[in-house]
């Protein structure tokens, strides 16, 4: 049994690898403030230790990893919905930025064996062409992937300053159980299906030809697991890109819903197309993708 330490475990990505962990075995403590706009709802197992701190409350981190000693961090606490993030740019730099510094040196003070950190893929923004590699520049269009990327920067810089283990994962659209329904910045797949159970007109951004790579949750979950039990170190301080490499239109997801539509401007900060090259996520951590979003999307109507 392992001890994890999970930071907002009480959210969609995170609640789902809490399950798996402890089903795994191990011992979770999760951190939540239980803060997070576009939740309906947070979830817990009866199993794991729950701390509703925030991460940027420095002196209760300390005490957290004092008394539970982890052995492996999943960093997924974060101001994760990019409109949100627009609109509390200085709140967003605190939780995504320094609050990650915050973590990663109590990593290093109390030997953590591996940190595992979800960043996003809207670091690559508009000028980088599909398929999207790691390698790639960035090009941040909001305030959430500036300060996402940069916390990317920091876990380089612990394992190349401090020997930290660290590794990095850019989620694409990641939907599954769980998923947010709550407001208008919603995820799309989470969105359109509540708005379909509800018989309302499905909301499209735009023209609903721009394309995202949809993710599973599962498959990241799974993606965060085979982080920890790699012992490649030339994974360390990596980024890896987590997506389908599938893209579908939203409107095709819209379509495939059925229903009526209903088009609204488009946003300010979004790219038009997002599609990840995995290569590089299957040749070092041996993961693969599973989902399908056009079957779950079939499970749920």
């Amino acid at each position: 049994m392992s001890r994890c330490l999970v930071t907002g475990g009480c959210g969609f990505i995170g609640s789902n690898l809490v399950d798996y962990l402890i089903q795994l075995g191990n011992e979770v403590h999760v951190i939540d403030d239980l803060s997070a706009e576009s939740n309906d709802h947070f979830y817990f197992n009866d199993k794991a230790f729950y701390s509703e701190k925030s991460i940027c409350d420095k002196e209760s981190l300390e005490l957290i990893f004092k008394d539970f000693r982890p052995e492996y961090v999943f960093h997924l606490a974060a101001y994760s919905r990019i409109q949100v993030a627009m609109e509390n740019p200085l709140s967003t730099c605190d939780v995504n930025f320094t609050a990650t510094a915050s973590l990663l040196q109590l990593c290093v003070k109390y030997d953590v064996k591996r940190f595992v950190f979800s960043s996003t893929s809207s670091s690559y923004g508009l000028k980088n062409q599909i398929p999207l590699s790691e390698e790639m520049p960035p090009d941040c269009l909001n305030i959430y992937s500036t300060s996402k990327y940069a916390a990317e920067q920091l876990c380089k810089m612990y394992f190349k300053l401090h020997n930290l283990p660290t590794v990095i994962f850019r989620y694409f659209n990641v939907y599954g159980p769980r998923e947010p329904v709550k407001g208008v910045y919603a995820p799309v797949v989470g969105l359109f299906i509540r708005q379909h159970k509800a018989k309302e007109a499905l909301t499209i951004v735009g023209n609903g030809l721009q394309t995202r790579d949809f993710t599973h949750v599962n498959d990241v979950v799974k993606a965060n697991v085979a982080a920890v039990k790699n012992k490649n170190e030339d994974t360390f301080g990596e980024v890896f890109n987590v997506g389908s490499g599938v893209a579908y239109s939203v409107i095709d997801l819209a379509k495939r819903i059925g229903g009526n539509l209903k088009f609204v401007p488009e946003r300010e900060g979004e790219a038009k197309d997002t599609l990840a090259n995995i290569d590089k996520i299957k040749k070092y951590l041996n993961w693969h993708p599973s989902g399908d979003i056009m079957e779950y999307i079939d499970s749920q109507k």
